[in-house]
């Protein structure tokens, strides 16, 4: 399936921290010279759409430094710290509106330099009604949603809003939108699309840690127990200091692990979750995970694994492959929540699927079937086929 030269994708984003910076990098680090060479991105293309066919036509924040600011200027504004790997970003021509604050910041956050926290800006903060229009005067296709972990509140309000704009809506944080029944109703009953919750990275710590528990399954071994600690120095890590924003962050991510175990561990033999805040490290982030169990013979094993990895260019790539399936989902009047998409790309989807199985339903999603419950085996050989 081969889109128009001219088709595009008007992308709106709330939030332009870390994760916002890559993508905006990638788009273009993909243009049309390296559509040869597309190392590094899940798909090359994606329903008839380029990473080069997606662009940024409206952008919220409520940092003093990046609102009023072009797009290609705030993305590399402090206090954002992730690797510049596309440093010639075309003017945007779109300025970083005021946001919607919210729960969207949290005050414990003044205690720290200013070059590593947020500075909300004085501006008037907009209504319901002038974000709706902002997102119809840009002609925004897809809505994604990049506030810090645990703002419940601004994350329904600008949910609010896409359903009144009829925005695809994309929800990249553990905040449960698509995963909760009533809001996934909604999206429904809106004729809107949802992808959700809480993405995935390319190659991080809850996708390692979901492979390697299926394996331990597949293979006959008893898992007794597991961590998974976390460190980063980014403005998500230094947000997430603040325990009381951390609990759909961690059922989140202890999900992802739980639902692929051969059989769910307790909950005092399983901890999956940030750790600490580590300032020098910036968008670096630190996995040690643990896993112990039983071989044949109940004799005991044990893994341990670092990782380390890049943190927001670790999810750029699966973002932008919501942002196409989102479009592709809008373009066939797909309505509610993708299914496939949701378990692939994130952590907490409204059904969890094995990712295996996740990523055959999306491949299929691609090709044209909207696949909304798991295929009988023969289905899925044929499908990988």
């Amino acid at each position: 399936m081969t889109a128009p030269t001219n088709k595009k994708i008007n992308v709106a984003i709330i939030g332009m921290g870390n994760c916002a910076s890559s993508l905006i990098q990638g788009i273009y680090y993909y243009g049309a010279d390296r559509e040869t060479d597309a190392s590094g991105l899940m798909h090359s293309e994606l329903g008839g759409y380029k990473p080069s066919d997606i662009q940024i036509t409206a952008a919220f924040d409520i940092d003093s430094r990046k609102v009023g600011k072009d797009v290609s200027e705030a993305i590399f504004v402090e206090p954002n710290c992730t690797a510049v790997f596309q440093k010639d970003i075309p003017h945007q021509g779109v300025a970083v509106q005021m946001g919607h604050m919210l729960d969207g910041y949290s005050d414990h956050m003044e205690s720290y330099p200013d070059e590593r926290r947020f500075m909300p800006s004085a501006d008037t903060q907009p209504s319901k009604e002038a974000v709706v229009k902002a997102l119809q005067d840009a002609d925004v296709d897809v809505m994604m949603n990049y506030l810090p972990v645990g703002s419940q509140k601004a994350t329904e309000f600008y949910a609010e809003c896409a359903l009144e704009a009829g925005v695809a809506f994309v929800n990249n944080i553990p905040v449960f939108i698509a995963s909760n029944p009533e809001w996934a109703a909604r999206f429904e009953n809106a004729g809107i699309p949802i992808i959700g919750d809480d993405i995935k990275a390319q190659l991080g710590a809850t996708i390692v840690h979901r492979i390697l528990t299926d394996l331990f399954a597949k293979r006959g071994v008893a898992m007794d127990r597991t961590y998974q600690l976390n460190t980063g120095g980014n403005t998500d890590f230094l947000n997430m200091k603040n325990q009381n924003r951390l609990e759909s962050k961690k059922e989140s991510k202890t999900e992802a692990v739980q639902s692929v175990a051969a059989s769910r561990l307790d909950d005092e033999n399983i901890h999956v979750g940030p750790s600490d805040y580590v300032a020098w490290q910036n968008d670096n982030k630190v996995c040690f995970l643990r896993m112990e169990g039983r071989l044949f013979g109940d004799v005991p094993m044990n893994l341990e694994l670092r990782l380390s990895v890049e943190d927001s260019p670790n999810s750029a790539g699966v973002a932008i492959d919501t942002i196409r399936c989102a479009k592709v989902a809008l373009d066939r009047g797909i309505a509610g929540v993708v299914e496939g998409p949701s378990a692939y790309f994130c952590k907490h989807p409204p059904i969890q699927h094995t990712d295996d199985v996740a990523r055959l339903m999306t491949e299929a999603f691609i090709e044209g079937s909207n696949v909304t419950t798991v295929p009988v085996p023969e289905a899925l050989a044929a499908l990988a086929s």
